[in-house]
């Protein structure tokens, strides 16, 4: 079949769907990947091999004429293309892409990877979204979720029908390419790592406020964080505000990492403090797959990923106390305890993550659109 792929970043792409791309091409696939621009767009045609065509788009963008726009540009493109099916990720995407599937009848597969900031309250913006996933998702055959609650929202609020939604484990992680490495061990030097989007809901603002509540028991201990810089915007964490906390010497900032292997196996603990409405982060599937105890906010998506007590711990959104407490534990466990710890999360990802489950639940379902026709409706 003739597949596009649709995602709000060639990062995106490169980092977290290049499995399932490899896996889909092997079986006779030919994929179009339609995604921003950036530094990554190179290895989709050099690492993966497929076919890439820029979509125009500002994935934070709020401005009606410009996501007025980036529609009319995507539903453009699949006209052109005249894809068999589209698979899309990330929000702009599968609305975007969900309207422009209805409006030239073609079967649409998206991956709701968590509801952003968007569906963190309640008001205008939240029913609007509700009204547009709705529209978009009407034809869906198949609608991927990465977490029951996101599927459950969904379903209650009659967004998808019961029949076309799906679970999966996330994106899923390459076992053979994250493996397992010892703890290392640290006793008054602990490091830490958070990696994630530059965005105040993931909790970077509580971590740099845990990192000194721990630094009073451990002043030898190390905060480090990797991301890229977001738009700026009051979303986005500030160049300055990063700044200032290096030189209070409380944070190292790594920048965005094109490899972050090298830096979980320095890591003795990844800690993913975020409030954001998550799908399944992939930071903490990565962090599990190596072997590293985890940290992390007791939310949707965030959850599923630590067995509290065994593999890590939970801790309360939004409150740099019980973070601080969670990375105390961490830092005066142990290296035996740690080393426990790191194998129960390897051994959760295994049995649940394995990117295999998620090619496999892809390929059935592309298999089942296969023979069905296209099912063109009114927007």
């Amino acid at each position: 079949m003739k597949l596009v792929v649709t995602v709000n970043s060639s990062f995106n792409v490169v980092n977290f769907r290049s499995g399932l791309l490899r896996a889909l091409m092997a079986a006779g696939h030919e994929i179009t990947v339609l995604a921003p621009r950036d530094d990554y767009t190179d290895a989709i045609l050099s690492d993966i091999g497929c076919r890439y065509v820029e979509l125009k788009m500002d994935r934070r963008g709020t401005s009606p004429v410009r996501e007025a726009g980036c529609l009319r540009a995507m539903i453009g493109h699949i006209r052109a293309l005249r894809p068999d099916a589209i698979l899309s990720y990330t929000i702009k995407n599968n609305l975007y892409a969900g309207l422009a599937a209805r409006l030239t009848g073609t079967p649409i597969i998206p991956n709701v990877t968590g509801l952003g900031s968007v569906f963190s309250g309640k008001g205008p913006l939240a029913a609007f979204a509700a009204r547009v996933y709705r529209h978009a998702f009407r034809a869906a055959p198949i609608v991927f979720f990465q977490n029951l609650e996101d599927q459950e929202q969904f379903l209650r609020a009659g967004l998808v029908a019961s029949g076309t939604a799906r679970i999966l484990p996330g994106s899923g992680v390459d076992l053979a390419r994250f493996t397992a490495s010892p703890v290392p061990g640290r006793p008054e030097a602990p490091v830490f790592l958070l990696v994630a989007r530059l965005l105040w809901e993931k909790g970077i603002g509580e971590y740099a406020e845990a990192a000194r509540q721990v630094r009073e028991v451990f002043p030898k201990a190390v905060f480090r964080l990797a991301g890229g810089l977001e738009t700026p915007g009051p979303a986005a964490v500030p160049k300055a505000v990063l700044s200032q906390w290096e030189e209070e010497g409380i944070i190292e900032y790594l920048g965005r990492q094109r490899d972050i292997r090298p830096v979980l196996a320095q890591a003795t603990c990844v800690v993913m403090p975020s409030y954001y409405r998550e799908g399944t982060p992939r930071a903490l599937l990565e962090a599990g797959a190596c072997g590293r105890p985890v940290i992390t906010t007791d939310t949707a998506g965030c959850r599923t990923v630590v067995i509290d007590g065994e593999s890590g711990f939970l801790v309360a959104p939004r409150d740099s106390l019980d973070l601080g407490r969670a990375m105390l534990r961490v830092a005066a466990a142990p290296q035996d305890t740690l080393q426990k710890m790191g194998a129960a999360g390897r051994a959760l990802v295994e049995r649940q993550f394995d990117e295999k489950i998620v090619i496999r639940a892809y390929t059935e379902a592309i298999s089942e659109i296969a023979g069905k026709p296209d099912q063109p409706g009114p927007l």
